[in-house]
Formats: structure tokens, C-alpha cells, sequence
């Protein structure tokens, strides 16, 4: 089937939509600017001085990177929440919320990205699921209590020359020890995981309230890769469990199970040429 026919499908599918389940992956943001991550030398690309150190993604997004060289740790992390509070997300977020405000029962985002680039452009809280947790908001290293808390206040600055975050670095609120993202690492045994249980709960009252009322559901999926596949088995249980259409975006992975829509392109792309139908 030519390009322009599943893009003329996949309008057609979200137009009859009576909801819109968007779920996201790291490819979401590339058009926003923010950096791929996609292999070890990707990873590199985007930060040269880690580099030049040898760590690879897995390691330096890890728990341990706190007590081992928590300078370097926070440099990382640092760098990353600066950044992603600098970035203004593309065009395609503001046409997807469009998009999903104008569903009789709305929209629910499901994003295994940090960067809190859907609340920026507009998303509501309420109607997300972050299943990797959030870099703007902290916990404690010591895990002294399940506290988690808004990371607005907090200041970190970087050597640009060793990327080290220099002094003084988050601390926990209630206790002596350093604080870290409340982001599910590699290898993570202390991740609090309340605040993104407490969203997958809103959205499985929201799928609940879908299947009782027999309303029909578009999940436009943008940007998942199955190297880590969260996002696209979300999309895929979800359609499983209340029907509807995939619409899934990607330029590089776009296969799709028997009869969903599969396109290749970049999230803002593929986001423009189906409103263009629309």
C-alpha cells in the first residue's frame, strides 16, 4: 500500500476516534532537538567528555554513579534537566493536543521519556503516565523516606571543561544524603515508583471508562523502538484489550501487527502529513 494511503487511513482512524492514547518513546524529542541516545556511539556523540571517560549509557544512568563519582553523576543528570527545561517541544505535541481535546473522552498520554516535554507543551498531569519516572522531580539516595519531590528549585551548574557538577549538589529534604532523579535506572533496586503508580492507576480507570462506555480508540504511537519495547507492547495490549487502531511512527522501526498502520517517519513529520489530511 503507497505512503499516501496509510497516511489517508491513519487520518481517517483518529477522526473516528472517540479517544486518543499517545504513547511516546525517545524519538519524540529528536525533532524538539534533544539527543538520540540510540547505541554506544550515539550516546557518545551527544556527550563527548563521557567519551573520553569509556562509560557507556547503561553506566552512567545508573544508582551506583551517585556514590561512586557523584559529581560526574550529577554532571550528567544535570546537564540533561537543564537542557530539557531550555528545549521548546516541536509543533507536533500542540497538534496532538489539539488532536486529543477535541475526543469526546479526551486523550491519555504513556511516554517512557524524562524530559517532561508533553506537560511543557500543554498535556495535562493528570492524564499521563511517565513509566520511567520523571527528571524533574527528585528522591533521596539513602532512601530515608518514599518522599518525592518537585526538582523547580533546584540549581545545578557544570563544568564544561571536566562535566562535573560542581558544588553544592541536590541534597534530600529530609536527611544529610544526596538526592537523585526519580527516574527508574539500569540496575535499580531503590527507584520510588508511587508517583508513576499512582498515573498508571488514572489510566487504567480511563481504559476501564473507555470499554464500558464502548468508545472507539486511536493510539498514535511516536518514536518507540523495540530495543526496550515498554511503549510498543503498551500500545499493543492496549488495542488488544479495547480494539481500535495503531497508528505507529517511526522511521527506522515501523512494522506493525496485521492490520495497524505503520509509518516511516520522525514524530513531527508523520504528526504533519496526517493533520494535513485532517
Amino acid at each position: 500500500m503507497s505512503i499516501d494511503n496509510l497516511i489517508r487511513q491513519a487520518a481517517a482512524a483518529i477522526q473516528a476516534a472517540d479517544a486518543l492514547l499517545i504513547t511516546a518513546g525517545a524519538g519524540m524529542g529528536v525533532d524538539s532537538g534533544l539527543p538520540d541516545f540510540r547505541g554506544t556511539q550515539g550516546f557518545w556523540r551527544a556527550y563527548p567528555a563521557i567519551a573520553k571517560l569509556g562509560f557507556s549509557f547503561e553506566e552512567m544512568a545508573n544508582p551506583a554513579r551517585f556514590s561512586k563519582d557523584p559529581q560526574l553523576a550529577w554532571g550528567f543528570y544535570g546537564h540533561r534537566l537543564n537542557l530539557y527545561r531550555q528545549t521548546e517541544p516541536h509543533q507536533g505535541f500542540r497538534r496532538l493536543l489539539e488532536l486529543g481535546r477535541a475526543k469526546a473522552h479526551g486523550y491519555f498520554v504513556f511516554t517512557s521519556n524524562v524530559d517532561g516535554q508533553f506537560q511543557r507543551a500543554g498535556f495535562a498531569t493528570e492524564r499521563m503516565v511517565e513509566c520511567h519516572g520523571s527528571i524533574h522531580h527528585l528522591q533521596c539516595t539513602a532512601s530515608c523516606t518514599d518522599e518525592i519531590w518537585e526538582a523547580d528549585r533546584e540549581t545545578v551548574t557544570i563544568d564544561e571543561g571536566t562535566f562535573r557538577a560542581v558544588e553544592p549538589l541536590p541534597k534530600c529534604r529530609n536527611c544529610p544524603a544526596l538526592a537523585r532523579p526519580n527516574i527508574l535506572m539500569f540496575d535499580d533496586w531503590s527507584w520510588i515508583s508511587q508517583r508513576t503508580d499512582k498515573q498508571q492507576e488514572r489510566l487504567a480507570r480511563w481504559l476501564d471508562d473507555l470499554m464500558k462506555g464502548s468508545a472507539k480508540l486511536a493510539a498514535i504511537e511516536l518514536g518507540a523502538g523495540s530495543t526496550i519495547p515498554t511503549v510498543r507492547l503498551t500500545s499493543e495490549r492496549v488495542r488488544e484489550q479495547i480494539g481500535g487502531t495503531i497508528i505507529r511512527i517511526n522511521p527506522r522501526e515501523s512494522d506493525v501487527p496485521r492490520g495497524q498502520i505503520g509509518l516511516p517517519f520522525g514524530a513531527a513529520e508523520g504528526i504533519r502529513r496526517i493533520c494535513d489530511y485532517l
